[in-house]
Protein backbone atom coordinates (compact mmCIF):
# COMPACT_ATOMS: atom_id res chain seq x y z
CA UNK A 1 0.00 0.00 0.00
CA UNK A 2 1.32 3.42 -0.89
CA UNK A 3 1.91 5.98 1.85
CA UNK A 4 -0.57 8.28 0.10
CA UNK A 5 -3.34 5.67 0.24
CA UNK A 6 -2.52 4.86 3.86
CA UNK A 7 -2.79 8.57 4.73
CA UNK A 8 -6.07 8.85 2.85
CA UNK A 9 -7.52 5.89 4.74
CA UNK A 10 -6.28 7.17 8.10
CA UNK A 11 -7.88 10.57 7.52
CA UNK A 12 -11.23 8.85 6.94
CA UNK A 13 -11.16 6.57 9.99
CA UNK A 14 -8.67 5.58 12.65
CA UNK A 15 -7.17 2.10 12.68
CA UNK A 16 -9.24 1.40 15.80
CA UNK A 17 -12.47 2.47 14.10
CA UNK A 18 -11.67 0.28 11.10
CA UNK A 19 -10.83 -2.66 13.38
CA UNK A 20 -14.12 -2.32 15.26
CA UNK A 21 -16.10 -2.09 12.02
CA UNK A 22 -14.40 -5.23 10.66
CA UNK A 23 -14.31 -7.22 13.91
CA UNK A 24 -10.54 -7.41 14.13
CA UNK A 25 -7.71 -5.82 16.12
CA UNK A 26 -6.11 -2.43 15.43
CA UNK A 27 -2.74 -4.18 15.15
CA UNK A 28 -4.11 -6.30 12.31
CA UNK A 29 -5.31 -3.18 10.49
CA UNK A 30 -1.86 -1.65 11.02
CA UNK A 31 -0.27 -4.67 9.33
CA UNK A 32 -2.64 -4.30 6.37
CA UNK A 33 -1.82 -0.62 6.01
CA UNK A 34 1.88 -1.39 6.08
CA UNK A 35 1.61 -4.15 3.49
CA UNK A 36 -1.34 -5.64 1.63
CA UNK A 37 -4.95 -5.93 2.67
CA UNK A 38 -6.00 -9.60 2.47
CA UNK A 39 -8.23 -10.34 -0.52
CA UNK A 40 -11.20 -11.27 1.67
CA UNK A 41 -10.97 -7.93 3.54
CA UNK A 42 -10.80 -5.51 0.59
CA UNK A 43 -14.57 -5.13 0.03
CA UNK A 44 -15.42 -4.94 3.78
CA UNK A 45 -12.69 -2.31 4.24
CA UNK A 46 -14.05 -0.20 1.38
CA UNK A 47 -17.58 -0.56 2.79
CA UNK A 48 -16.36 0.54 6.24
CA UNK A 49 -14.86 3.62 4.57
CA UNK A 50 -18.18 4.35 2.81
CA UNK A 51 -16.55 3.62 -0.57
CA UNK A 52 -14.32 6.72 -0.26
CA UNK A 53 -11.53 4.31 -1.18
CA UNK A 54 -12.19 1.80 -3.95
CA UNK A 55 -11.16 -1.86 -4.15
CA UNK A 56 -9.07 -0.90 -7.19
CA UNK A 57 -7.08 1.57 -5.07
CA UNK A 58 -6.58 -0.95 -2.27
CA UNK A 59 -5.62 -4.01 -4.37
CA UNK A 60 -5.14 -3.19 -8.04
CA UNK A 61 -3.77 -6.72 -8.55
CA UNK A 62 -7.17 -8.22 -7.68
CA UNK A 63 -9.40 -5.40 -8.95
CA UNK A 64 -7.63 -4.21 -12.14
CA UNK A 65 -10.44 -1.94 -13.39
CA UNK A 66 -11.35 1.23 -11.47
CA UNK A 67 -14.97 0.10 -11.04
CA UNK A 68 -14.24 -3.53 -10.08
CA UNK A 69 -15.74 -4.50 -6.74
CA UNK A 70 -17.91 -1.41 -6.44
CA UNK A 71 -21.65 -1.68 -5.79
CA UNK A 72 -23.59 -1.08 -9.00
CA UNK A 73 -24.86 2.35 -7.92
CA UNK A 74 -21.28 3.50 -7.22
CA UNK A 75 -19.77 2.24 -10.49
Amino acid sequence: MTPELKNQICTLKSQTEIAVALGTKPQTVSLWLSGKVPANRVIPLCQALNWSVTPHEVREDIYPNPTDGLPSQEA
